[in-house]
């Protein structure tokens, strides 16, 4: 008699378009065993970092692993230099797998087996594209005789996926005829370069349950580029013409083709979701929002420390950058940052910029001693560190050493007045040598320019957009500004002789980031500084942005501002920017630091642990949709119980223009004031009460949930020999 495994959750899966509650993860019940099914995870980011699919796939592996045990298989490309570095070639220990390599290794191709050293040391299956090149013709032929698809010769990126496509359908359908009995394969491809190897799988009817998740869409990446107004005739555009006319008609078609051939389709996002719906003629049957493994961003009760370490370094590096001109108190400079691909409007550069320009204005005309500095952390084309920014760190070294000098002198005259029992004359402690060696390094820090703007040497600086951009506004790093801008156009490395930070430390040790993106799927940035506690400002067109605004009743007040780019123009989303980077600059240190604390609190609801969940219902639904005499999908209503939402902080709140200050005059020492209404344990407590305990796997093959088939929700937990 046939086994059949029944698949119950006590909410609907297919509420596609609203990141469902999170409140009721914990009551997802889990009614089927894995144990005679594979998982294959495609994607052309496995141990190969492109870009953040890569993030995703590395971070998700240790839950995933978890999960299906030794039957969980990550398949990417062979690249020879991150294998060298990431990847731990060994025989494959599943002895259908082995069958299944050997097989294709003497059919001409070349595959790869091995374990991922990243967090739960997933097996990985690395096919090396280029040996099979020799196939491309062939393969392209009969993808126009199957699919009505051609791939132009020109374009390298989609002959890989052609290639890859292929290859992967391959490995799929070898694996299920090595099985002796009929396989249960779940095959979960990200993007449309692995969808190819989706479509093929359909097209051959190989007994696959399949999943297609887009990140973001070809169409929408390429439109938002150039400037439309995206959002506002999204139900207007001709996908075909929009396509064709960028050349990319052939790789929209690959995409489309596997959003519409999978059992499951998924997408990162809301807003993601609406899009996919109108460009790729689908509406996604569930969103996965992306997580992260917290436990590795997460310092628990030192992140404050590690904010405070973090901002010394940075302030080290702009006394040399800003020498000559350091005319502002350091400790009341705020860096705010903006991060990512050097995509000028979709990043949301350009009204960063403008909305810099008006906080400069601001904080001038109402006589602010506060300084902000604004990094870009955004990677262009450029030929070598410029020499006017080493110089500034090697004067900055210079007087540091002076000091050193002259310190140990004074030090060693002290010391021996105090030996022989007399208090030091002052005056005659430091001598004229001394005098000439400070003299000697203060003209030293002289400087005919202003500070530069960018740190390198730019290979195309007059057209440069932030450079341009830069030059319109008239932020030069001039004594008068209280605006400062520091580009950087190179991802951050703890080797640079200018910036000796990787990424990390470099954010936890920033006040704000500031990611006002036009065009963001998901935004990794955003959600990387909430897990260490740094405040950031996102959009309600960014997929963390949305997911936040349906979690966080009031998100500002746990420094997660939300920007209206989706309802308002430009030049008043410009100004709400511009309201929220003036308010910040006027909450006081102990306001700062209540907020950092109530950001860092939110971390858990970025646990791959509570949103890796959503993963784990995809795959099951596939498997219902593939195999329905097999595994059983009981849909179930929507229940009245609306979304879980964070409420308001009880305790007096972060903005200065809301707070309740406890004297009727605000004074210097506020931030000092104990008797200021804030209790940080009792509110940590509250916020504790909200979020659920993360959600913990059984281990493959040990543990597994067994409920009884009248359905009464009885669990019964046994041990699998």
């Amino acid at each position: 008699m046939q086994n059949t495994h029944r698949l119950s959750y006590s909410m609907p899966l297919a509420r596609s378009l609203s990141v469902t509650s999170l409140s009721g993860l914990e009551e997802w019940d889990e009614e089927f065993d894995l144990e005679d099914a594979v998982l294959f995870e495609i994607a052309w980011e496995v141990a190969n970092k492109v870009g953040g699919i890569y993030t995703v796939i590395q971070t998700k592996a240790r839950l995933t692993s978890e999960e299906w045990g030794e039957n969980y298989f990550l398949v990417g490309p062979y690249v020879e230099s991150n294998v060298r570095t990431q990847v731990e070639l060994i025989e494959p220990t599943n002895p259908v797998l082995k069958r299944t390599i050997d097989k294709m290794n003497s059919s001409g191709c070349k595959v790869y087996f091995g374990r991922w050293l990243i967090e739960g040391s997933p097996y990985v299956i690395l096919i090396d594209v280029a040996y099979t090149a020799w196939s491309l013709d062939s393969w392209k032929s009969e993808l126009w005789e199957l699919c009505a698809i051609g791939v132009p010769w020109f374009d390298r990126e989609a002959n890989d996926a052609v290639l890859f496509g292929f290859l992967t359908a391959w490995l799929l359908g070898e694996y299920a005829a090595q099985c002796e009995e009929p396989p249960h394969i779940v095959a979960h491809f990200h993007e449309w370069l692995a969808g190819l190897g989706l479509m093929l799988c359909r097209q051959r009817q190989l007994p696959v349950a399949t999943i297609f998740t887009t990140h973001a869409t070809l169409l929408g990446r390429y439109l938002c580029a150039g400037n439309v107004d995206f959002y506002n005739k999204l139900a207007e555009f001709n996908v075909d013409k929009e396509a064709g006319d960028r050349q990319i008609y052939h790789r929209y078609c690959i995409e489309r083709a596997a959003a519409h051939c999978a059992h499951v389709f998924t997408t990162v996002s809301q807003i993601t979701a609406i899009e996919a719906e109108h460009l790729l003629k689908r509406k996604p049957d569930i969103i996965t929002p992306n997580g992260l493994n917290v436990k590795k961003f997460s310092a628990v009760h030192e992140f404050q420390n590690l904010h405070a370490q973090s901002k010394n370094r940075i302030q080290e590096f702009v006394r040399g950058h800003f020498y000559g001109h350091l005319d502002f108190n350091l400790d009341k400079c705020l860096f705010l940052f903006i991060a990512g691909r050097y995509e000028f409007s979709n990043k949301g550069a350009d009204i960063f910029l403008e909305a810099l320009a008006r906080l400069n204005y601001l904080l001038r005309v109402n006589h602010s001693d506060v300084t902000v500095i604004a990094f870009f952390i955004m990677p262009a084309r450029t030929n070598n560190f410029n020499v006017e920014t080493l110089k500034g760190q090697a004067v900055r070294k210079q007087l540091w050493d002076t000091a050193q000098t002259v310190k140990e002198r004074f030090g060693k005259k002290l010391y021996e007045s105090l030996l022989v029992g007399q208090l030091p004359d002052v005056s005659k402690m430091l001598d004229k040598e001394d005098f000439t060696i400070m003299k000697r390094a203060i003209f030293a820090t002289q400087r005919q320019c202003q500070p530069p703007i960018c740190t390198h040497n730019m290979l195309e600086d007059s057209g440069d957009p932030i450079l341009t951009c830069v030059r319109r506004i008239g932020l030069f790093n001039s004594s008068a500004d209280r605006v400062k801008i520091i580009f950087h156009p190179e991802f951050l490395s703890s080797t640079s002789p200018l910036l000796p930070m990787d990424y990390e430390e470099f954010v936890r040790g920033c006040h704000l980031g500031v990611f006002p993106s036009y065009y963001e799927p998901w935004g990794y940035t955003p959600a990387e500084c909430t897990v260490m506690g740094i405040p950031s400002i996102s959009t309600n067109l960014s997929g963390f942005g949305c997911f936040m605004e349906e979690h966080i009743a009031d998100p500002s007040a746990y420094g997660i501002y939300i920007l209206d780019r989706r309802f308002r123009g430009v030049d008043e989303s410009c100004n709400q920017l511009t309201s929220f980077l003036f308010q910040f600059c006027k909450q006081s240190r102990r306001q700062r630091i209540i907020q950092r604390n109530r950001t860092e609190r939110l971390s858990d609801l970025l646990d791959w642990r509570y949103l890796g969940k959503y993963y784990v219902s995809a795959r099951h639904m596939a498997l219902a949709k593939a195999f329905p005499d097999t595994f059983i999908y009981e849909h179930h209503d929507p229940t009245s119980t609306s979304g879980f939402r964070y409420p308001r902080p009880a305790s007096v709140p972060p903005s200065p223009s809301l707070s309740r200050h406890s004297s009727p005059h605000h004074s210097e020492a506020e931030d000092n004031d104990e008797d200021e209404r804030y209790d940080e344990d009792l509110e940590a407590e509250k916020d504790r009460v909200n979020i659920r305990q993360p959600y913990t796997l059984p281990l493959k093959n040990k543990v597994s949930a067994v409920h009884e088939a009248n359905g009464n929700g009885n669990g019964v937990t046994s041990n699998k020999n």
